[in-house]
């Protein structure tokens, strides 16, 4: 029994040692392009001021560790594959085979959500949301937002919409393992449109439209989501002796 503790801890130690070396080496390939990774990140705001407007840094060594930042964070989400195969080496041998099953489909459909979450609020939201604020913006006003605080918010609407992408995993975790049924779940259906605004008012600047845009798609997912848990449910009693 100690034994086995003992080896799955080192096998624990070995995986996590090759998932920092792969962000560590990805890092060092994008290292010379932090500048560009960076201008790329920014650009939606940098489209939405007006002509002459520009970002500042209001720290000394801000123009060097936002970019790393930028970069490093680059590095962790395109060395996400290798992360989660990792993972999934590491605890697959433990678990069932209709677990496994479950598990890694999930697995790789949450991270592929979570980046089309990203990738909806760089291509969408930040345009809409940046044209928006500097349009509001009173006469008089120069709008300079420094890159540091920049950074900071855009990750947060990073998280924030890829954590809403996971929706419909949730949803379908939940009647999977008969914790709620679809009946229910539709009965929930005003309270979550409600939550989903709530959500959207918090986790969004202040304007009604970057709530809109995280409200309607937690709204859209969880329908998605009850719609594939129909299809789970019905496959799950079928395969039920």
């Amino acid at each position: 029994m100690t034994d086995t503790f003992v080896s799955h801890l080192f096998e624990l130690r070995d995986r996590l040692l090759k998932s920092i070396f792969a962000v560590i080496l990805v890092f060092i390939c994008y290292f010379p392009w932090a500048r560009d990774i960076y201008s790329l990140l920014a650009q939606p705001m940098l489209d939405a001021l007006p002509n002459g407007g520009n970002m500042i840094a209001t720290e000394v060594t801000a123009p060097f560790f936002v970019p790393v930042k930028v970069t490093l964070l680059l590095s962790f989400i395109t060395s996400l594959p290798y992360l989660l195969y990792q993972f999934w080496a590491f605890v697959a041998p433990g678990l069932y085979k209709n677990e496994k099953k479950l598990i890694f489909p999930i697995i790789l459909t949450s991270t592929v959500l979570f980046f089309i979450g990203m990738s909806f609020a760089f291509f969408i939201v930040f345009p809409v949301v940046f044209h928006f604020i500097n349009a509001i913006a009173p006469d008089g006003v120069a709008v300079m937002t420094d890159i540091q605080k920049y950074l900071d918010f855009v990750i947060s609407l990073f998280l924030a919409f890829g954590i809403t992408f996971e929706v419909p995993i949730v949803v379908v975790i939940l009647v999977y393992f008969d914790i709620t049924n679809v009946e229910k779940l539709k009965e929930y259906r005003p309270y979550v449109i409600v939550g989903a605004f709530v959500i959207g008012a918090i986790f969004t600047p202040p304007d009604v439209v970057s709530q809109i845009l995280l409200a309607l798609p937690l709204w859209i997912l969880y329908e998605l989501g009850i719609l594939v848990s129909v299809a789970v449910s019905k496959k799950k009693s079928e395969s039920t002796p």
